[in-house]
């Protein structure tokens, strides 16, 4: 008998979504790696929690992994790496070539549309618009651009997973980069993709990573290696809005808006807004001087895993678990040096609460209060 999706988290066929992330949440704990679990069974769980997110009951076939991997597959692992290789390079000279082709009119304020790549391919069509921001429509798979100007985008972005030579990369010397409607039309960005913007905005859905196994290089038999494709997002100068991060990612921006943060993944800003309920497992805030971290959510102190971490731009690390140990308004009570800017330094506003960079740096600058013992209340020494 097939295991399904349901059977691998443990719970009955038919289960509300608040029983299937119940499930999810309590495997979670005891497969994850850094609480002795198994990797490899981790994965397989989070995947199963995925697909019933999308009413998927059972795991994909190696058929359906073959059709979805949007890569070449043949017999011999020599044969499949030589054809990726190829297609990569192909893309990787389209995508020069657009980038030639989108520069020149830019200069000359002249607008054109124009298909790059093949029906083997892929294709993905440019226009330089009036107000010179480039359009881009389809599937951006491989290769770099670089643009002078806003970039609006109409399909996902992937970089390929056989070799970094050929990764997606996209920078923005100027204007914003934006997603045309992303959470409706489900675009993402994921497996190691790169999109900077120096000077503008950041506009996009969910951003994924991948971590992998791979077998040893020197063929011994039984040992892997993981490798991984990080994702990284950065608008240094502006906003970063985002819906969920999951697994193997890296965003740096001014002020970054995101909905959930999951699995590994790297946050650099001054002012952090979350939206969500889950900021979980082996995360890290990088939080800059005079900054804040803002939660909306009322369930979302639930959610905070206890192995990550926010780090200040002093270097001084504080864990989620000493904040989630103590109530907001105690914490402020006792860490807050200026009663009367209470309201600065730590807000309880609607269900959310709010945490700023002064707040935490008085908290890591403050000594243990001295526990009293049974001996000292009975009044012995």
């Amino acid at each position: 008998m097939v295991e399904n999706n349901y059977d691998i988290l443990g719970i009955i066929e038919g289960s509300t979504e608040k029983e299937i992330r119940d499930g999810f949440r309590r495997l979670a704990l005891q497969f994850h790696s850094d609480r002795g679990g198994e990797n490899e069974q981790f994965i397989k769980i989070k995947q199963a929690y995925e697909d019933l997110k999308i009413g998927k009951k059972y795991p994909e076939t190696n058929i359906e992994k073959i059709k979805n991997s949007r890569v070449y597959s043949d017999e011999t692992e020599a044969d499949v790496r030589r054809k990726n290789q190829i297609l990569g390079q192909q893309l990787s000279k389209e995508m020069k070539t657009a980038q030639e082709w989108a520069a020149v009119l830019n200069r000359s304020n002249s607008t054109a549309t124009r298909l790059f790549g093949s029906k083997t391919l892929g294709e993905i069509e440019l226009e330089v618009k009036t107000n010179g921001a480039l359009s881009i429509k389809g599937n951006f798979m491989a290769g770099s651009i670089t643009y002078d100007g806003p970039i609006t985008m109409q399909g996902s972005i992937t970089s390929p997973s056989w070799t970094k030579e050929f990764q997606t990369n996209i920078h923005l010397t100027s204007g914003d980069f934006k997603f045309i409607n992303p959470l409706e039309n489900k675009y993402k960005i994921e497996n190691g993709a790169k999109i900077v913007a120096d000077n503008g905005n950041i506009v996009v859905g969910n951003i994924y990573g991948r971590k992998f196994r791979v077998e040893d290089p020197d063929g011994k038999v039984g040992v892997f290696q993981i490798q991984e494709h990080r994702t990284h997002i950065s608008a240094p100068n502006g906003k970063i809005i985002a819906e969920n991060l999951v697994d193997t990612v890296s965003i740096n921006a001014d002020t970054i808006i995101v909905l959930n943060v999951e699995d590994d993944v790297a946050i650099s800003a001054r002012e952090v807004l979350f939206y969500g309920e889950k900021f979980t497992y082996d995360s890290i805030i990088e939080l800059k001087q005079g900054g804040s971290i803002r939660f909306f959510e009322k369930f979302s102190i639930q959610g905070l895993s206890g192995d990550a971490i926010i780090k200040l731009e002093n270097g001084k690390k504080i864990r989620l678990f000493d904040l989630k140990t103590k109530k907001i308004r105690d914490l402020a009570d006792e860490f807050v040096p200026n009663k009367e800017n209470y309201a600065k330094d730590a807000t309880m506003v609607g269900h959310g609460f709010t945490i700023t960079y002064d707040m935490l740096d008085n908290l890591s600058k403050k000594p243990n209060k001295q526990k009293s013992s049974w001996k000292s209340k009975f009044g012995f020494s």
